[in-house]
């Protein structure tokens, strides 16, 4: 299963070139991690509530921290009011981690032009022990779900 998160573009994306800049793809790509998989309010979002598991409460005990990113850019993204789309799931489910990967679009539809193609691989850390730890059962069986093929990058 993959999941479409509608993203506004700000004015500050822009660089110099009028198109959104290289470093905003990134931030655009962890907003729409928090808002599938952090802990959220009743009501806060139309996004399926039942894959948001990781709480982001000061004393969690989990912390999720970056262990590596990719992106492979296909067009320019210009400043535009309507929403972005990140279409994203999960391509891996390791002991420790998980790889979500990404697909930046102008819409839902199939035929939508994809700006970008992206991976993070994400690991989860006890917080009281700095060390990864195995994803817990809850966060697996709620994750599960959403284990698709992996986005394909091009060789170098």
């Amino acid at each position: 299963m993959k999941i479409d998160v509608p993203l506004p573009l700000r004015w500050s994306d822009l660089d110099a070139y009028n198109h959104v800049n290289n470093v905003e793809f990134f931030r655009l790509l962890e907003e729409a991690r928090v808002r599938v998989f952090w802990t959220r309010q009743p009501g806060e979002s139309d996004l399926p509530a039942d894959l948001a598991v990781i709480s982001a409460e000061a004393g969690s005990g989990i912390m999720t921290l970056i262990g590596s990113q990719r992106i492979e850019y296909l067009a320019p993204l210009s400043y535009r009011q309507k929403p972005i789309i990140i279409r994203l799931w999960i391509a891996r489910l390791g002991g420790a981690s998980m790889e979500v990967h990404y697909e930046v679009r102008d819409g839902a539809a199939e035929d939508a032009t994809v700006f970008a193609i992206a991976s993070t691989t994400m690991v989860l850390v006890d917080a009281a022990s700095g060390r990864p730890m195995r994803v817990p059962a809850e966060q697996r069986d709620a994750w599960t779900p959403l284990l698709e093929d992996p986005v394909v990058f091009r060789e170098r």
